[in-house]
């Protein structure tokens, strides 16, 4: 296994961690003789598994070892992260329900709609939009976490939820959008080929009956 597949399958190990750490609320964790809250450990390996996100595909593409199961990983990592992070803190009462809700539903829909366009042979791409939605993600969890320690930051962590909302929303419209102009591409290209394939299928007829004619007559 090659090292930037190791750091995205890091990414995922991070989630229970995360997840752990979140939920146990008013409690402490002691690491290298100082004593740190369950709210700042879980932004340490938050921050660890973005890092993870940032370089395993950096070194992928600088290393040129880009491969299929790194490609299949990846997403799910970074959808795992995410999803993880959003349940735990509704859970601890810092993001609202719905927009955790809004926000995961899009990521399944998103997947659902590649994984029906990769069946006809299509790979719909990430698109700028959607690599700006995982930033806005990122910037927002990130925010609500430090945001436990330093209420003054929550106004800013509530509006790069809400920006990390609009920019999941959009982004899911423009998949949308190249979705279904593939598939009516792909439509499309089936039925020319089932017209042409029908056309010379009455044209051999045709020419059968001719030639049938032809013989009857001699």
């Amino acid at each position: 296994m090659n090292v930037p597949n190791a750091l995205t399958l890091l990414r995922i190990f991070f989630v229970p961690l995360l997840v752990a750490a979140l939920v146990q609320e008013d409690s402490s964790f002691h690491l290298f003789g100082l004593v740190l809250s369950n709210k700042v450990v879980a932004l340490m390996i938050f921050l660890a598994a973005a890092f993870t996100d940032l370089m395993d595909g950096y070194l992928a593409r600088r290393w040129n070892q880009i491969t299929t199961l790194g490609m299949l990983l990846d997403p799910i990592a970074d959808k795992l992260l995410i999803s993880a992070a959003l349940v735990a803190l509704v859970q601890v009462h810092r993001v609202p329900a719905w927009m955790a809700v809004l926000i995961i539903g899009r990521e399944f829909a998103v997947s659902g709609l590649r994984s029906i366009a990769a069946s006809e042979g299509y790979t719909i791409q990430a698109s700028e939009l959607g690599k700006t939605k995982m930033v806005t993600q990122v910037a927002a969890i990130a925010l609500l976490l430090i945001s436990e320690e330093l209420p003054g930051v929550a106004p800013i962590a509530s509006l790069a939820l809400w920006g990390a909302m609009v920019f999941a929303l959009v982004s899911a419209a423009d998949y949308v959008r190249k979705f279904w102009r593939r598939i009516d591409e792909s439509i499309k290209e089936r039925r020319r080929i089932e017209l042409i394939r029908l056309e010379k299928a009455r044209q051999r007829s045709v020419m059968r009956a001719a030639a049938a004619a032809r013989q009857r007559t001699r």
